[in-house]
Order: structure tokens, then C-alpha cells, then sequence
């Protein structure tokens, strides 16, 4: 053909050969429909959960939803799988109880499956992992490396794409009863409508007799009455939030907000609480903060007086540090509230973790006080903005001081047994007779304070019912 040698083999690779052919090629990636589920919704009605459960796998389900579909299906709504297991409710907050680090769809969070609370993987991996201490970080319960479940590795999240989920390919549903109800009603599937239709259809649904479920959707909220105890400086927002609301009805009279109850209950709280708590190693006089901090107070003393910690112990004590009790169970997990759900946090400026015999709530984290309450041996100012003081003892140290004297369990920090106590105890009582633990102690009114009983009678003068703090 003419050609030489060195024009018939080119000593070089074009860029079509290098892009096809060799260096430059690259595999083909199939573009997968990833739809990502936030990790704190439900993993079945994709919504944010309110009662989250865990399987083995780590997929999350809100109890509401779960439980319809395993009695009509009894599968894995995201395998479609027979024989999977849902296990207990997780004690699920938005941030690590431990570390306090705020979860985000980011974030590596484990569960532990024994106790099922909530931790980032930071925590149980330098706690309890590298120290081969596989105790729970809150309950402090014995468990095993298998029993940490992950519930988000920020590295593998397959199991939150939507798009693979058994129920959303196979669009399978438990239909609801109430909405299927609703569904018979035809302004159910109006998107948008004016004016002039919500309110004809408002005057039709007044008159409506057949179904009360659906006139009861038309009714609007009873607005709570207001006097001159609670009612607000400020309205309640209707007349400017119906004039720019097209799905308000409108509005032209201002009307005063209603303060809650516990605010109005609590500015008239000018006066201390005081408490005697005898124990078998002496008496502790208590002041209580209740000006200043008076949920905490008032939770206290309601549940003194109603006997709730009756035959109680200090389940708990560490030399230099504190003693803490309040546990009815006695085993530093149980307890509740006087109002049977845990209460906020209340933190002042001048009430400090400062001095010996200062009283403050236990807790397991941000807004979740109950019963459970200790006494500090020393200052613990770090507990500050953690812990609410809500009282400090004022008479009584040496017991303190007999009370931080008695051994403890270096595992567990409970107080060793000792004789039971047999003193006579008055009426409300902390201690049931013949008691074997250490220390036990009871709640009464004493002669020799008895000008403590009329201070407790005008804490809570005219707001408070009958059965508040009238005595301690």
C-alpha cells in the first residue's frame, strides 16, 4: 500500500482508544432509585415515630403501626419474611443520653437490646466495648456484644432506602378503619376548595345527624374560659391568623390566651417547704426551695404525703460524692412522679450544687424527673444545669455524716445490710417495719417542728386543692 512500518503501527494511543478501550474506561454504575428514610420515622408509615420498636435487624416501627399489620399479615412489612421479631419499645430520645450528641441522619446509633435504650456508637464502643464492660451506660443491666442492635451506620443505609421496601413495591396497606369511614364522605377527596364551599359545606355538617364522626371534625376547638386569675396579657392569635388563613374561619374579636394552670398555681408560691426525714441513723431537717422552684417542691411533698415512698430506701451511696434514694423498688430503675410522667427540668442561677446537703432530683437525662432524688456529701458544681436543687438540708449533719460513714458495695455502691430499724415511726411513713437494707427513713411531723406545719399551709394558699402541701 506505500505504507511504512511506523505508519502502519502508530507509537501512540488515541483518545477514543483510551477512553474505550483502556486506562480511561470506566464500569458502568446502574443508577439505582434511592429514596432515603429519615431515621427517626417509621420505617412502615414513613411518618416520625412516637413509640419506636427495633427487630434484630435494626429496622425501626412505630408501635401504632406495627402491631395492625402483624395481626393482618404477620410478616416483615420490609422483607415480607415470616417469623421476624419485633423486640421491646426503645427508650428513644434525639440526642445520646451519654454524650448528649444530637442524632442526625449522619449519625452511627446503636440500641441496646436488653434495656432498649438509645445510644450513639461513640459511647457503648469506648464504655463498653474497649473496656469489656458490658453494662448498660443508664440502668447499669448486664448484657452481651450481641445483644447491641444498630439502628443507623451512616456507612451502610440500604435497609433505609424506601424504594426496596416490601410493603411500598408491593403497595400493601392496613387500611384504616377511620379513614376508610372519612373516605365515604365526598368533601374527603376535595384538594382545594374556596371560601364560598367551606362554608357551605360548614352549614351542612351543622345540620348533619348521621354521621358523628364527621360533624365532629367540622366542630372547632372549645376555647378554654379565662378569668382574671389566668387570663394573658396577649390574645390568642385568632383574628390575624384567620385574616391571612384561607383554612380558618374568620375571626373579628380578640380574645385573651389562657394561661396553664401550673403558672397561675405557682406565682402565688412565696414561702419555703421544710421536711424532716427520720432515719435509722438519725434525723435530717430539709428545706425546700419551693418559691423557687415549685414543680419539684410540690411533686416532693405530694408524694410524701400520699405515702408513696413508704418502706423506701437510699439505694445508692459513694463516700465524697452523695447518697440518693426515692426508689420505691429499691433497685435505682423504678419510681415515678406524683402526676405519673416525668416533669421538666427547672434550673436557677442562685440554686448551686455548692456546700454539703444539698437536696436535687435524680435523673436519666434532660426533663425526666420523677421520684428519685439524692444528697450531696460535698460540692458537685459540674451538676449544675443538669440536676434541679430543690432543697438543702438545715439541721441534722452528723446524721449526714453517720449516713456517709456506712460501707458500700464498690460494684454497685448500695449500702451493705445491716440490723434492721426498729424505732417507732409516725404517720406518713417512709419505713416499713423490720426492713433489712440500709438506711431507711421516714417522712412525719414532729412537735418539736411544728412551726414548720404552719409554713407549709400557706405555700400554696387558695390555688392549690385540698389535698396539696398542707403539712409535712
Amino acid at each position: 500500500s506505500g505504507k511504512t512500518e511506523h505508519e502502519i503501527n502508530k507509537l501512540y494511543i488515541t483518545c477514543t482508544e483510551y477512553t474505550h478501550f483502556y486506562g480511561g474506561k470506566k464500569a458502568e454504575i446502574p443508577q439505582s432509585n434511592f429514596r432515603r428514610l429519615p431515621f427517626d420515622h417509621c420505617s412502615l408509615s414513613l411518618q416520625p415515630f412516637e413509640y419506636p420498636m427495633c427487630t434484630t435487624e435494626g429496622v425501626v416501627f412505630d408501635l401504632m403501626s406495627i402491631v395492625p399489620w402483624i395481626k393482618k399479615f404477620g410478616t416483615n412489612p420490609i422483607s415480607g419474611e415470616v417469623g421476624s421479631e419485633v423486640h421491646r419499645r426503645l427508650m428513644w430520645k434525639y440526642h445520646c443520653p451519654v454524650l448528649y450528641t444530637v442524632f442526625t441522619n449522619n449519625s452511627h446509633i446503636v440500641t441496646n437490646k436488653v434495656t432498649g435504650n438509645v445510644f450513639s456508637y461513640e459511647a457503648v464502643e469506648q464504655l463498653n466495648i474497649k473496656t469489656k464492660s458490658y453494662k448498660d451506660l443508664l440502668t447499669d443491666e448486664p448484657f452481651t456484644r450481641q445483644d447491641i442492635i444498630t439502628l443507623q451506620d451512616p456507612t451502610n443505609l440500604d435497609k433505609f432506602n424506601v424504594s426496596n421496601f416490601f410493603h411500598v413495591k408491593n403497595n400493601v396497606k392496613v387500611l384504616d378503619p377511620d379513614e376508610e369511614k372519612a373516605k365515604q364522605d365526598p368533601a374527603y377527596h376535595l384538594k382545594t376548595t374556596n371560601l364560598e364551599t367551606r362554608e357551605t359545606l360548614a352549614e351542612l355538617y351543622k345540620e348533619y345527624k348521621g354521621d358523628e364522626l364527621l360533624a365532629s371534625t367540622m366542630k372547632e376547638p372549645e376555647a378554654k374560659k379565662t378569668d382574671k386569675l389566668n387570663a394573658a396579657h396577649y390574645s390568642t392569635g385568632r383574628v390575624s391568623a384567620s385574616f391571612t388563613s384561607t383554612a380558618m374561619a374568620p375571626a373579628t374579636i380578640h380574645e385573651a390566651d389562657a394561661i396553664a394552670d401550673d403558672a397561675v398555681r405557682y406565682q402565688y408560691v412565696k414561702k419555703k417547704g421544710y421536711v424532716r426525714l427520720h432515719t435509722n441513723k438519725g434525723d435530717l431537717n430539709m428545706e425546700l426551695h419551693c418559691d423557687k422552684v415549685p414543680k419539684a417542691g410540690e411533686n416532693f411533698i405530694k408524694l410524701c404525703k400520699k405515702g408513696y415512698y413508704d418502706g423506701t430506701i437510699f439505694h445508692r451511696s459513694i463516700r465524697n460524692f452523695m447518697i440518693q434514694g426515692g426508689d420505691p423498688t429499691g433497685t435505682g430503675t423504678g419510681g415515678e412522679s406524683y402526676w405519673g410522667k416525668p416533669f421538666k427540668d427547672e434550673f436557677k442561677p442562685n440554686l448551686s450544687h455548692t456546700g454539703r446537703g444539698v437536696l436535687s432530683m435524680a435523673n436519666s437525662g434532660p426533663n425526666t424527673n420523677k421520684s428519685q432524688f439524692f444528697i450531696t456529701f460535698r460540692s458537685c458544681t459540674y451538676l449544675d444545669r443538669k440536676h434541679t436543687v430543690f432543697g438543702r438540708v438545715v439541721g441534722g449533719f452528723e446524721t449526714l455524716t453517720a449516713m456517709e460513714n456506712v460501707e458500700s458495695d464498690p460494684k454497685t455502691d448500695k449500702p451493705k445490710v445491716l440490723k434492721p430499724y426498729k424505732g417507732k415511726l409516725n404517720f406518713p411513713s417512709f419505713l416499713n417495719k423490720g426492713l433489712q437494707e440500709w438506711p431507711i427513713l421516714n417522712v412525719s411531723t414532729h412537735s418539736a417542728f411544728s412551726q414548720v406545719k404552719f409554713i407549709c399551709i400557706v405555700l400554696f394558699t387558695t390555688m392549690f386543692s385540698q389535698s396539696s402541701f398542707t403539712e409535712v
